[in-house]
C-alpha cells in the first residue's frame, strides 16, 4: 500500500531539499510526491540531489494550493516540532507508521511538511488528524526536511515488511477530507446564523471544533446527519457553505 502513502512539500525554499527528499522516499518504496508552490522546480540541483531517484521527480505533481495536494485523502498527518496553543494528536514515528499504513490499506494518505524557516502554518496544521513529532537532542533539535521524512519513511517501510493488518471496522468507512472540509464550512456558517459564534473571537473555537470532528472520524452517513442537525439548527435554510 506504498502507493496510496503521498508525500506533500509545501513552499520549498532550496530545490536541493526536493531531491534530497526524492532519494529518502526511493529509499524506502514510496513514490508519490506532491509540491504544492515551491520556489524553483524543476531543478538541476535538485536532480543532482537525488541522486538516481529521478523517477520520483518525473513523476512528482506540482500545485498551487493545499486543498488540490489533499484532493482524495482520507488521512492527513503533519511533520511539526513546535508545540501549538491548542493541541493536536502527537504520534512518534513508529506509531504515526502504523497509523499510516492502516489508513493506506482503505484509501490514499497524506503526509505533510512544511517550509523549511518556519514549517507548517496552524490553517496547515487544521487539516491534519495527527501530529508525528520526531525526538531529537533538545538543545539541537532542528532537522531537515529530508532527514526527517527519511526517519518517518524508514518507518512506514517497516510496516510494509510487517504487513500489519488494519482495522477495518474503525477504518473503512470514514469521510474523505473534502466531505470533511464542506462540514467545518458548514458548521462555521451554522455558528454565524444561529448566534452562537462572533466572527471576530471564532477561531479558536472553530479549531477546537476541528480537533474534536477530526479525531472522531466520522462516516459518511454520520456526516449527512450532522450537517442535518446544522441545518435543522438554522431553521432548514440552504446550507451554503457546501
Amino acid at each position: 500500500m506504498l502507493k496510496n502513502i503521498k508525500i506533500i512539500l509545501i513552499e520549498t525554499t532550496h530545490p536541493g531539499n526536493i531531491g534530497a527528499a526524492a532519494r529518502a522516499m526511493k529509499n524506502m518504496g514510496l513514490t508519490r510526491l506532491c509540491l504544492v508552490a515551491p520556489r524553483t522546480f524543476p531543478s538541476a540541483e535538485a536532480t543532482a540531489r537525488a541522486a538516481g531517484a529521478d523517477s520520483i521527480l518525473e513523476q512528482c505533481r506540482v500545485v498551487e494550493t493545499l486543498d488540490q495536494a489533499l484532493s482524495g485523502c482520507r488521512l492527513v498527518v503533519g511533520a511539526s516540532a513546535r508545540l501549538r496553543t491548542v493541541e493536536w494528536p502527537q504520534l512518534l514515528p513508529r506509531a504515526c507508521a502504523e497509523q499510516v499504513w492502516a489508513e493506506a490499506t482503505q484509501g490514499e494518505v497524506a503526509i505533510l511538511f512544511g517550509r523549511e524557516s518556519s514549517g507548517l502554518r496552524n490553517s496547515e496544521l487544521d487539516r491534519c488528524h495527527y501530529l508525528v513529532h520526531i525526538p531529537a537532542n533538545p538543545e539541537y533539535s532542528s532537522l531537515n526536511i529530508a532527514q526527517a521524512l527519511q526517519v518517518i519513511a524508514y518507518e512506514i517501510y517497516l510496516q510494509s515488511l510487517a504487513a500489519a493488518e488494519p482495522r477495518e471496522s474503525e477504518l473503512a468507512a470514514a469521510a474523505p477530507v473534502e466531505a470533511m472540509e464542506g462540514f467545518f464550512q458548514h458548521l462555521q456558517q451554522a455558528l454565524l446564523d444561529i448566534g452562537f459564534s462572533d466572527p471576530r473571537q471564532s477561531a479558536k473555537l472553530q479549531r477546537r471544533l476541528r480537533r474534536l470532528f477530526l479525531r472522531a472520524r466520522p462516516d459518511p452517513e454520520e456526516l449527512n446527519i450532522l450537517r442535518g442537525i446544522l441545518s435543522a439548527a438554522q431553521g432548514r435554510k440552504s446550507m451554503r457553505c457546501e
